[in-house]
């Protein structure tokens, strides 16, 4: 009996000296990997934009609220639109009738407008004629010195008067025969294109009238309402971007060393510790400054310290903006 029961003492013994190695082991595992890990706090960056109307005028909608979810291309917000309208419908009717003005330039005189040109020039040639055979009678009888000067004169300034109406006569009728000169046509279209221009360039304000989304992301404040006055220089919505966030850290000078770009990651949050989110260092400062108050403590109020960010692909979405957030770099 006291034999068993030295065996089982022997056996006790050996099992606690093999418990204590083992954790003895197993303790300096994990001061090695501390000695190679760096921990760090900091907390959530994202990139955010705030999206403002092109144009000044009253807001008729808001599409979306606060906290939303909204997709890239997703109309927002809309400006009350009546006076733009307006202004297209103007200017559609003065194409219609610039396009017809210049189809007439295109088409020429109309055969009538010839014919007419062309009966208005016989007649001013006949009284043109007549005037001048009255000329040259009065002419005669003043030689014989049966009218006066003043009946001459009238003669002569009556038939120049017809001959002048007479050239201008010949003058527009060759006009309606040769049509519109090609400088008339081109600038006739040189206006068409203009007016399309203008009216492409009031259909793109239009078009602007509507906020959309830039990309995927969370409408995070909405700064206006519906019936203010929007203006460029005054952003209805703030939107936190769905893509690549952050967290900010800062590392001490004795630390830097042991902090690349590009070196591995992981990133703790206070709601899920057990579960990392994988990242990867993205940014060191080159120039130290003083530890900002979000990390400061007694003793390193003094420290001079460098920003490092981490950049994380947060698929679940689970990242807030200001979030505090623990980095475990190793090397």
């Amino acid at each position: 009996m006291d034999k068993r029961k030295g065996i089982l003492a022997l056996l006790l013994v050996v099992a606690a000296i093999g418990g204590y190695l083992c954790f003895r082991h197993s303790e300096l595992q994990e001061r090695e990997a501390s000695a190679h890990e760096l921990t760090l706090s900091g907390n959530v960056d994202v990139r955010e934009v705030s999206l403002a109307f092109r144009g000044s005028d009253r807001i008729a909608e808001l599409l979306v609220e606060e906290g939303d979810a909204v997709k890239k291309g997703q109309v927002l917000a809309r400006l009350d639109t009546q006076e733009a309208l307006i202004t297209i419908e103007k200017n559609k009717a003065e194409i219609a009738a610039q396009e017809n003005a210049v189809q007439l330039l295109h088409q020429g005189t109309r055969a009538e407008e010839i014919r007419q040109a062309e009966e208005k020039l016989y007649s001013l040639k006949a009284s043109s004629t007549n005037a001048q055979g009255i000329k040259e009678r009065q002419e005669q009888l003043f030689a014989a010195g049966a009218i006066s000067r003043q009946a001459l004169d009238n003669a002569v300034f009556e038939a120049q008067s017809r001959a002048a109406e007479t050239a201008a006569a010949e003058e527009a009728y060759a006009e309606a025969v040769n049509g519109p000169r090609a400088e008339e046509i081109a600038q006739g279209e040189a206006t068409l294109a203009a007016m399309r221009q203008e009216l492409s360039r009031q259909e793109y304000l239009l078009s602007q009238m509507e906020l959309v989304a830039p990309t995927d992301g969370v409408i995070r404040s909405r700064l206006l309402e519906v019936g203010d006055m929007a203006s460029p220089s005054l952003p209805v919505f703030r939107i936190s971007l769905n893509d690549k966030k952050w967290v900010r850290v800062y590392v001490k000078e004795t630390d830097l060393a042991h902090v690349f770009e590009g070196q591995g990651a992981e990133v703790f949050i206070d709601s899920l510790p057990d579960k990392s989110i994988a990242g990867q260092v993205g940014y060191i400062s080159s120039t130290a400054e003083f530890t900002p108050k979000t990390v400061q403590t007694d003793d390193l109020r003094t420290s001079l310290l460098y920003e490092v960010r981490i950049y994380v692909e947060d698929e679940g979405n689970v990242l807030r903006m200001g979030m505090p957030a623990t980095v475990r770099l190793h090397f």
